[in-house]
């Protein structure tokens, strides 16, 4: 028997952070919003919060230097802040890296006798002040997800965190793309699109999972003539983009994801390459080891004819992993020995995977 869990309120429409106001204001009498430096105040996103917040007579205080792949370290120095101004509840807006933030700060101020060792506390709970959740990017669809990512940089890893938090309620208005780069919106496209296809490539997919998947990847496919370069995107496709991330985001929170996000880590955190770029450079390879039945229909729900025409956009799209051979190598192998280890994203695999397996996977695009 299968379980569908998704606890979060969601609007998906035009001007969402403002027609839903009294929602976002309900959480408390003091908001801790959590962003990153620019891009907030660029799209207008930050300032619509404000606004908001301010109508409903909630305060508010900033806190704007989460980085992209969050550090246990801003996190904390978040947290200590938000105690410090008396902060209720949290706001994260932004992509990936200031909701997977967000996420972690509302965890860590309900604990505040805790010290950063225990985001990554096994047997830690996970109560959290209430966490709001604006996306701005159309990639990680964290505002439907209990996962938060974070780096520890003075390990050098990046990994997710123990504890389960999904937000309260996310606010999803695809108007905020507009303000995107082109390299952005590719990169997060392809975060999207590599979550639809390791949760649809997934032992623990069902029916449920998988109408999130088709649906999402529907969604994601009327927008493809825009990474293929044969147009510029329009408001109609920014809503498209942003509605794909978050059924996206709802698939994987019921499946997790799969190998080629347990690859990609070291990947960004080794080689600087983005995330969601780093994922799609190993998706190639899973899709090549998946059963063609499954692959081919993935692909063309996504309207690729198959997995190099995927590679093809990808390449143009996003550019190739710039590294020197030597350190590529360095890499790959280091990271095919760590995933040799990680039972949770081998077990993901709807085929048996062994060493080999893993090294055509990890080295597919590369070759």
């Amino acid at each position: 028997m299968g379980v569908f869990y998704m606890p979060v309120k969601v609007y998906t429409q035009k001007e969402a952070v403002g027609k839903n106001a009294s929602m976002l204001a309900s959480f408390g009498r003091k908001a801790l919003l959590v962003t990153g430096r620019n891009s907030a105040r660029a799209n207008g996103s930050l300032e619509d919060v404000c606004k908001a917040l301010d109508r409903e007579g909630v305060s508010h205080v900033v806190f704007d230097r989460i980085e992209a792949n969050p550090s246990v370290r801003t996190v904390m120095e978040a947290c200590s802040f938000g105690i410090a101004e008396g902060a209720d509840f949290v706001v994260g807006i932004g992509g990936g890296s200031p909701m997977d933030a967000a996420k972690a700060v509302a965890l860590m101020m309900s604990h505040p006798e805790e010290d950063s060792s225990y985001l990554y506390r096994a047997d830690g709970d996970d109560v959290h002040i209430p966490v709001v959740c604006v996306p701005t990017t159309c990639g990680t669809g964290s505002e439907v997800t209990a996962v938060s990512v974070l780096t520890d940089t003075q390990k050098g890893i990046k990994k997710s965190i123990p504890h389960k938090i999904f937000p309260d309620l996310a606010l999803v208005d695809g108007k905020y793309l507009r303000f995107a780069s082109e390299k952005v919106l590719a990169n997060t496209a392809f975060d999207a699109l590599t979550h639809l296809i390791e949760s649809g490539l997934n032992r623990k997919a069902d029916c449920l999972s998988l109408m999130c998947v088709e649906e999402g990847l529907r969604l994601w496919s009327a927008s493809l003539p825009i990474l293929r370069g044969e147009r510029k995107a329009e408001d109609a496709d920014f809503a498209n983009m942003m509605s794909a991330s978050t059924m996206a985001g709802m698939a994987i929170a019921q499946t997790g994801t799969a190998i080629p996000h347990g690859l990609s880590y070291s990947v960004t955190v080794k080689l600087g390459v983005e995330h969601g770029k780093a994922c799609a450079y190993f998706t190639a390879g899973y899709l090549s080891a998946a059963p063609q039945k499954e692959r081919e229909k993935l692909l063309s729900l996504a309207g690729f004819s198959g997995i190099r025409d995927f590679q093809s956009v990808l390449h143009s799209a996003c550019g190739k992993v710039q590294a020197d051979a030597d350190t590529l190598k360095k890499v790959l192998e280091e990271d095919v020995e760590e995933m040799c280890s990680n039972s949770a994203k081998l077990k993901a695999a709807p085929f048996e995977v062994d060493r080999s397996i893993l090294e055509e996977i990890a080295w597919y695009e590369f070759r």
